[in-house]
């Protein structure tokens, strides 16, 4: 009976493993950098520069995103605003003192140089790359008219096996300045939008929940909560499906809100606020920023959406 009770549990934590614990794949290319599991597509980081006729040259984003069952949840260069980009983060406002830089939220007077993408040693079944990348304008030059860095980003995206029903994905966004008095901020209005962003797919039928129930969008931002969810006929054969941001506690500043688009746009978890202000960026202490991808099938009640955020503020 004791063996029987033995072979019993050791069959059921290989059954555990099996569906737990997959293995995630890694290849960096010059170009690209791709994560895999098994067959099945998870996401590729953009390293080198892409461009539309020559426009809206963008570099350092995630795209494309799958969903669990291999569509595309993420767009790039969408008719509506061609300087939309999978999962991107881009402030409109770069100052050095009193000097407009640039604008890397509509990528004008701004590009961004990759310098290195290498793979980041993890402890489980997880993949990790890490990127550095520096922040350049055709508007700050050095004395020979080359141009001159002043930020130095250090981005690190962490990719763990796919559960039953969800996959987790880590992303932390570490900012240093390279030169004084360095400052950024978002749009110069009301909405004040900046920061990190998905622009994901958007179906009719598309809800928005916080831990209080269903968010309806407003033009103005919407107060901050643990987590959003953005979920709809996202899946195949317009299955449900959705994308869940977590926003870590630790991010500077206070609870920062969300703007929300049901139609033709990004989702902006604003950083910082209110955004028409810019914030300084330390040239000895990186400004860091963490936020938390779970790619579900269902809605926000189909995950364990609570158990994960108490999860990711322990780490």
């Amino acid at each position: 009976m004791i063996l029987s009770q033995k072979a019993s549990l050791v069959a059921a934590i290989i059954l555990c493993s099996q569906i737990n614990f997959g293995q995630v794949n890694l290849k960096i290319e010059k170009n690209q950098s791709h994560f895999t599991e098994g067959k099945d597509s998870i996401l590729t980081y953009q390293a080198s520069e892409k461009a539309m006729n020559g426009k809206y040259i963008r570099s350092n984003y995630i795209h494309p995103l799958y969903n669990l069952d291999g569509t595309v949840l993420t767009e790039d260069f969408p008719e509506d605003h061609l300087h939309h980009r999978g999962i991107f983060w881009a402030w409109h406002q770069l100052y050095i003192g009193d000097k407009r830089i640039g604008d890397g939220w509509e990528i004008e007077n701004f590009n961004w140089e990759v310098t290195s993408v290498k793979e980041k040693k993890t402890k489980d079944d997880s993949k990790a790359i890490v990127s550095t990348v520096l922040w350049k304008s055709p508007l700050w030059k050095s004395k020979n008219d080359v141009e001159k860095a002043f930020v130095k980003e250090t981005t690190t995206i962490k990719v763990y096996p796919k559960q039953p029903h969800y996959r987790l994905i880590d992303i932390e966004i570490a900012l240093l300045a390279l030169e004084s008095n360095m400052k950024i901020g978002g749009s110069e209005d009301e909405k004040g939008y900046g920061g990190f962003s998905p622009r994901i797919r958007l179906s009719n039928d598309i809800v928005f929940t916080d831990p209080s129930g269903k968010i309806s969008p407003t033009n103005l931002p919407i107060p901050a909560s643990e987590w959003m969810d953005i979920s709809g006929s996202l899946g195949k054969n317009g299955t449900k499906a959705g994308l869940t941001v977590l926003c870590s506690p630790k991010n500077p500043g206070a609870k920062n809100p969300w703007i929300l688009r049901a139609k033709k746009s990004m989702q902006n978890a604003v950083y910082p606020y209110p955004g028409a202000k810019a914030v300084p960026l330390s040239n000895k202490k990186p400004t860091v920023l963490r936020y938390r991808l779970v790619i579900h099938n269902g809605d926000a009640n189909s995950i364990p959406i609570d158990e994960i955020f108490q999860n990711y503020i322990k780490k």
